[in-house]
């Protein structure tokens, strides 16, 4: 079984989706995370991208940590900068197929849930179960705000308009509704209500099967 879930930044994409991955005994895999350490690894070794950079890139996810080259980098993939780094190099036509063709490698021999920008749309089109989590701009500043304050909710928020708008016009894998998908806006809801909607989502469309 495959739980696709995409949307813009902020939305919870990856907080839900871990909550879901425990309560459904499945394994949660990390999409975001891993542009991440990819722009962690240029940066720690004042690097531009290119093919070759691929060849000594290794990575790790066991459960909720993240190992680059053997050593954990959970809290350093998760800062603003990075964030945007991540969100530069995602454009880059190379690095997505690299990335797609490691998710699909992946998430072979088990039931996953994924998170990201395209994986109901590129990634993973004949996903089981496809779901768009947004929220508005507003709200998901907020949302990182608290998670990261060494900086103003006006510049998060900049930084995240600024984000929306490279997703959903790069000319690789553009952010987008997958036809068939669930769209949950959850501005008004809290996270627990988000988990519940979409795990009977998923209980109901298994009976259904």
């Amino acid at each position: 079984m495959i739980i696709a879930v995409d949307g813009p930044s902020g939305s919870g994409k990856s907080s839900i989706s871990k909550e879901i991955a425990k309560k459904l005994n499945i394994q949660y895999l990390d999409t975001g995370a891993m542009y991440r350490l990819l722009a962690l690894y240029l940066e720690e070794n004042s690097l531009e991208f290119s093919k070759e950079v691929l060849k000594d890139f290794n990575i790790k996810q066991s459960g909720e940590t993240f190992y680059l080259n053997g050593v954990d980098v959970s809290k350093k993939i998760r800062t603003n900068d990075i964030s945007k780094k991540a969100s530069d190099i995602s454009k880059i036509k190379e690095v997505r197929e690299y990335m797609v063709d490691l998710q699909r490698k992946i998430s072979k021999s088990h039931s996953v849930i994924l998170d990201g920008r395209d994986i109901s749309t590129v990634v993973f089109p004949n996903a089981d179960f496809k779901i768009f989590l947004t929220a508005s701009v507003e709200v998901r500043a907020k949302r990182r705000f608290l998670q990261d304050k060494t900086l103003s909710y006006d510049k998060i928020l900049e930084d995240i308009q600024k984000r929306d708008y490279q997703d959903m016009n790069r000319k690789n894998s553009p952010l987008r509704i997958a036809k068939g998908a669930t769209v949950i806006d959850t501005s008004q809801m809290t996270k627990e209500q988000v988990i519940q909607k979409i795990i009977s989502l998923v209980k109901g469309g298994q009976n259904a099967l």
